[in-house]
């Protein structure tokens, strides 16, 4: 049963009761359950774990569509408008935003509902901003559990905000069906477009703020784009990266987009490669975790503390490199195992 509002105010929710809570949808527990994920007490790891493992055993047939950008390319007004727009046509909108996290005050301003007012408002939408804390690439380290939940309280798409500096792209890559790279015309960006990397994951590339005197920029934008995207090898899915352009703004292109998506979507199902991504996304998330355990494992030994202060004064005091320094840690604390 449910619990009745505030009832558990106080005190932990069992994680039963959270599993029912989403499964019939309740925001309030999915928001809840998503805070249990990232909470990094012990104690709540196997709670976390219980509410996870039931989750995935519930059916789903979801679309996780990252996007990714850089900031100031207006990720958050795009996802507004095609939230909403999704929404008009009867689906449940998931959206997943990261926002950094201060490496100096270690705080984030988790603004994104304040960014997103009409979407936030959408009964049919449910926004969770996370901070990024100290994960690699702008991710949130309980993104991709995040993504379960939502899916298991019956949201249709899931869309994946990235930070959009650093590795942000690499990371949401491995989480998402479709990848979606905006870009700005008129800011040098064009010229991005011959380097490899980002270009080559996206399955495609919107130029968005096509409106008023810069929408002949974004035309040129999208002929440029086209022209090296031709330059890279094409994708195992079969699949041709399109390069169109929108305005969140005045809401244009956005519709024609969301179809793009849907025909990404059919297309790879029909081939099989929907499910070996999927497949595939679930062995990057074992690996993953894998290389997080074990880094929270050695951070959590005193032996290894205690090693690691000292192998960083004898490098402070240039007694040894940090190369050589990394593999005696290593090799000394592996000898306790």
């Amino acid at each position: 049963m449910v619990p009745k509002k505030n009832q558990f105010r106080n005190r932990d929710i069992p994680a039963e009761v959270l599993v029912e809570g989403i499964f019939k949808g309740d925001k309030a527990l999915l928001a809840k359950a998503i805070t249990l994920l990232e909470s990094t007490r012990p104690d709540h790891f196997e709670k976390a774990n219980s509410v996870i493992e039931k989750c995935l055993s519930k059916p789903n047939s979801s679309i996780r569509l990252g996007i990714t950008g850089v900031p100031g390319v207006g990720k958050s007004s795009f996802i507004e408008v095609l939230g909403s727009l999704l929404t008009s046509l009867g689906k449940k909108v998931a959206v997943l935003a990261v926002d950094p996290t201060s490496s100096l005050s270690k705080g984030s301003i988790l603004g994104d509902k304040t960014r997103m007012q009409s979407l936030s408002k959408d009964l049919n939408a449910f926004i969770r901003p996370s901070p990024s804390g100290s994960s690699l690439g702008g991710v949130a380290r309980k993104t991709r559990e995040s993504i379960i939940l939502c899916e298991a309280a019956g949201y249709d798409v899931i869309l994946v905000e990235t930070v959009g500096v650093g590795q942000s792209e690499t990371a949401v890559h491995s989480m998402v069906d479709f990848f979606l790279l905006l870009k700005l015309s008129g800011a040098g960006d064009e010229l991005q477009g011959i380097k490899r990397g980002i270009m080559e994951m996206a399955d495609a590339i919107a130029i968005n703020k096509a409106d008023g005197s810069n929408l002949e920029r974004a035309k040129l934008a999208v002929v440029e784009f086209t022209r090296a995207l031709h330059l890279y090898p094409p994708k195992e899915n079969g699949w041709t990266p399109k390069v169109m352009q929108c305005s969140a703004s005045e809401n244009t292109g956005i519709r024609e987009i969301w179809e793009m998506v849907e025909d990404f979507v059919a297309h790879n199902k029909e081939s099989g490669h929907f499910d070996q991504k999927r497949k595939t996304q679930n062995k990057n998330w074992f690996l993953q975790t894998v290389d997080e355990h074990l880094k929270l494992f050695f951070h959590q030994k005193k032996t290894f503390v205690e090693a690691q202060d000292k192998m960083l004064r004898a490098i402070d005091e240039n007694k040894i490199s940090p190369f050589y320094a990394a593999k005696m840690l290593l090799d000394d604390v592996t000898k306790e195992l």
